[in-house]
């Protein structure tokens, strides 16, 4: 489980990103010459597989939204991996201002010490504080004072690290059947009860992806 030491989270400028004193970044993706059909803006879900079942293994039937994804690698956050931290214990402010459930989630393994804020900023306007990705999709930046942004957005959520794949790696693991890719919808990322957020999104896909929902925790069982 990931802790932050309130004391020595230190802010990165005016960034999005907060990071640790002493941390490091995400590694470098290594480029490559093939060619891949970007999922950026779209959500890797996984499928169960029958190692599945370690507790806290952060990616089994885990959703992941893609912040970034290309020849050269891709980058990630998982949805539903809530910590026991509040967010206040690391920013705070902020806990006010977050969706429920108001605690941290681990986005994946990478950069634990860096700190990865999204909102929904409805209407086409640009926000003091905010960074538009995609739609109403937006980065936050942590060094904005929290009353300044909390009535202007609809949802919020801070994650501690990230997910990361190198060139190439992503789609090997797609070709593997870990994942399947599908369309996010806004809510999922401010989802108010992560622990069934992978079952309904595999609930509304089409036929036979949605038979996953009913798999047993042992794949192998099934």
């Amino acid at each position: 489980m990931l802790l932050l030491d309130p004391v020595r989270f230190v802010r990165a400028g005016s960034s999005p990103f907060y990071e640790m004193r002493g941390g490091s970044p995400p590694p470098t993706c290594v480029a490559h010459n093939g060619r891949v059909s970007s999922l950026t803006g779209r959500l890797l879900v996984a499928v169960p597989r029958p190692h599945d079942g370690d507790e806290g293994d952060l990616f089994t039937r885990s959703v992941v939204f893609v912040l970034h994804h290309d020849d050269e690698g891709a980058q990630g956050l998982v949805l539903d991996f809530p910590l026991e931290a509040g967010v206040d214990s690391v920013l705070p402010g902020w806990q006010d201002v977050v969706s429920a459930p108001d605690r941290l989630f681990q986005g994946g393994p990478v950069g634990l010490d860096r700190a990865i804020a999204l909102a929904n900023v409805p209407g086409r306007d640009e926000v003091l504080g905010t960074t538009r990705l995609f739609g109403s999709l937006s980065l936050v930046d942590l060094d904005a004072p929290p009353a300044l942004l909390a009535a202007q957005l609809a949802g919020m959520r801070v994650f501690a690290g990230s997910a990361g794949w190198e060139a190439g790696q992503l789609d090997a693991e797609l070709a593997d059947d870990w994942w399947f890719a599908a369309d996010y919808e806004i809510g999922d990322l401010f989802d108010d009860d992560p622990d069934t957020l992978w079952q309904r999104i595999v609930r509304r896909q089409p036929f036979p992806l949605n038979l996953m929902a009913t798999f047993p925790d042992d794949p192998s069982l099934n």
